[in-house]
């Protein structure tokens, strides 16, 4: 898909919303054919090490004194990220809500709110 295709849609936070149905559709497929079904094959071990990976080269892209290709990364990691959730049985909506509840909140505050482990 092209720039000039890409509806409005396809260019907010409800694209990771879409991506995560596509991925979860993926669940049985072909892991020859479905990188995401290969993965969610592989297990949690190895959708978590993808994770870290993306992670390490978000940060790195980040260090670079022009940005590199950090937005490439930061899909990237996205993406890994919306597959970790789906092996886990998290669902997007249940990120936002977090992500609502904290919103307004001083995060040194939020912070402290936690209880120790």
């Amino acid at each position: 898909m092209t720039n000039e295709t890409n509806s409005t849609a396809d260019t907010t936070a409800a694209i990771l919303d879409r991506l995560f149905e596509v991925i979860e559709s993926r669940r049985d497929g072909d892991s020859d054919a479905s990188y995401t079904a290969k993965l969610l094959a592989r297990g949690t071990p190895k959708i978590a090490q993808k994770v870290g990976e993306e992670a390490v080269e978000t940060v790195i892209e980040a260090m670079k004194a022009d940005g590199g290709k950090l937005a490439e990364e930061s899909a990237d990691l996205l993406y890994h990220l919306l597959v970790l959730w789906a092996d886990k049985g998290v669902r997007p909506d249940a990120v936002w809500g977090v992500l609502a509840e904290r919103f307004g909140i001083s995060g040194i505050e939020e912070k402290n709110s936690r209880k120790k482990d």
